[in-house]
This record gives C-alpha cells, sequence and structure tokens, in this order.
C-alpha cells in the first residue's frame, strides 16, 4: 500500500509537533505540504529525521512555501513551474517517490473577486495546466495534491446559497480547476465518497465547532493510479484541539 496526504499545515514550525505526532501515528509514504511559512534552511529536517521522514522543500519566509515530506529519498524534483514566468511564491513543487510523480500545489487565495490577486490566480492555475501540458504524461502514474482555494461543486459548501459567486467558489475558478483535471485526473476523495465534507474551517466564529466548512483541499490522481485507490478520507480529528491548523489532512491509499 502506498500512502499519500496532503495538508495544509498553516506553519511547519507552529505545527510542528502535531505534524511529528501525526506521522508517527499514521505512517504515510508522502505527505505533500502547502504553508510551510519558512525558508528552506529553518524548515525542521532533523526533527522529521527522528520519526523517519526527509523532506524536499520549496520555502519562503512568512508566506506560502511547499514540500514533500517521504520516507524514501525522492528524485526529479521540480519547484515552481520552470516557465519564464513569476515564481517569486513558492507554491509547486513536485518529485518522483517510489516510482509516483507526487505534487503540492498551494494554489494563491485571490483575495477577492475581480481583483489583481484574484486574476494572478487564475494565470497561476493555467499555468500549472501548461505545466502539466509540457513537462507531465498522464499515462504516468502521478498524484496532484494540495490546496486548491477552490470548492468545486456546490457540495463543497457548508451554504452554498451564502457563497454563492464568492471567493473560492466562483464559475471562472471552477473552470480554471476543472481545465487541470481534464488533463487526465480524478478527484481520489470522490471516488469513496459523495457526501458533504469539508477540509477547511475557518478560525473564525466557530467555523469548525458549527461544521462551516469547504472541501478545497484535493488529492487527484491519474487514471493508472486512480485504479488503485483503495480508499480516501479527510482526517477530521486533526482539525480539533489547541493548535491546529485550519486545515484537516487529506488521505488517499493506494493499492501499488
Amino acid at each position: 500500500m502506498f500512502k499519500i496526504v496532503s495538508w495544509n499545515v498553516n506553519s511547519i514550525r507552529a505545527r510542528k509537533d502535531r505534524v511529528l505526532s501525526w506521522l508517527d501515528e499514521n505512517q504515510p509514504d508522502v505527505v505533500c505540504v502547502q504553508e510551510s511559512k519558512v525558508v528552506d534552511e529553518l524548515f525542521p529536517h532533523e526533527d522529521l529525521a527522528s520519526v523517519g521522514y526527509q523532506a524536499v522543500v520549496h520555502g519562503q519566509k512568512t508566506y506560502n512555501g511547499v514540500a514533500l515530506l517521504t520516507k524514501v529519498p525522492a528524485t526529479d524534483v521540480v519547484r515552481g513551474f520552470v516557465d519564464g514566468g513569476d515564481d517569486s511564491q513558492a507554491r509547486f513543487i513536485g518529485a518522483t517517490v517510489s516510482g509516483v510523480r507526487v505534487f503540492s500545489a498551494y494554489t494563491p487565495n485571490g483575495s477577492s473577486v475581480g481583483s489583481d490577486k484574484y486574476q494572478y490566480k487564475l494565470e497561476w492555475l493555467a499555468r500549472l495546466r501548461a505545466y502539466l501540458n509540457r513537462a507531465e504524461s498522464s499515462d504516468t502514474p502521478l498524484a496532484l495534491c494540495g490546496d486548491w482555494n477552490v470548492a468545486p461543486e456546490d457540495r463543497d459548501i457548508h451554504d452554498p446559497l451564502l457563497w454563492e459567486g464568492g471567493l473560492l467558489c466562483t464559475d471562472l475558478e471552477r473552470q480554471a480547476l476543472q481545465k487541470i483535471v481534464d488533463w487526465g485526473l480524478a478527484d481520489c476523495y470522490r471516488k469513496h465518497c459523495q457526501d458533504a465534507n469539508f477540509s477547511w474551517w475557518d478560525y473564525r466564529m466557530l467555523g469548525f465547532p458549527k461544521n462551516k466548512g469547504l472541501r478545497i483541499d484535493h488529492i487527484y490522481a491519474t487514471p493508472s493510479l486512480y485504479g488503485q485507490c483503495v480508499s480516501a478520507t479527510i482526517a477530521r480529528e486533526e482539525r480539533k484541539g489547541k493548535g491546529a491548523s485550519d486545515h484537516a489532512p487529506v488521505v488517499a491509499v493506494f493499492d501499488c
């Protein structure tokens, strides 16, 4: 079995003890981290090694940052889209792990609908699709994981009417994400669960206790890997308690 996790930790150093404990208990093969919020040289490599993990990282001070935590060495590492565009924001990293191409993506939030940051978000998603066209193959086992900052469907929103037309839920954002999926991917979580469950809850206004969440963290896989996906869950319990990230880990298990 091969277990892949996508987890926006909202600061790897602030969440270090929780991450180490969760790794030790759950033993995933790969964790795709988003919002590590730390430069590469300050990433907690030694602490991770103490529980049997190593990391390839693409960091940034205070903001963004992505990483892959792995049990075995990762190879063929790519950081950013390598397309000549603006990669100053550390939002994309990938590597080969045990024969599987695995990517961690942290899509820009977009700030507000129609803003410059919203346009940047749409352009960033288009660049990701172009990267896949140029550099990867949907005929190979590949997992594209991350915090997408997009709720693909109304069932991924606790109150669709309240959020209608709002950031993370607009037609343009959903269409941009769908174009990536159309490259040759499928949503592992939806293979196993059709219910309205969430992966992110706002820290404010009792978002988690009231279950006012969104499903914006997804693990997508190419056909050869998707066919081997035997389970997919959201580790909701990890959102509970003091010092939790506002995101829960998404876990997919593959029979490979």
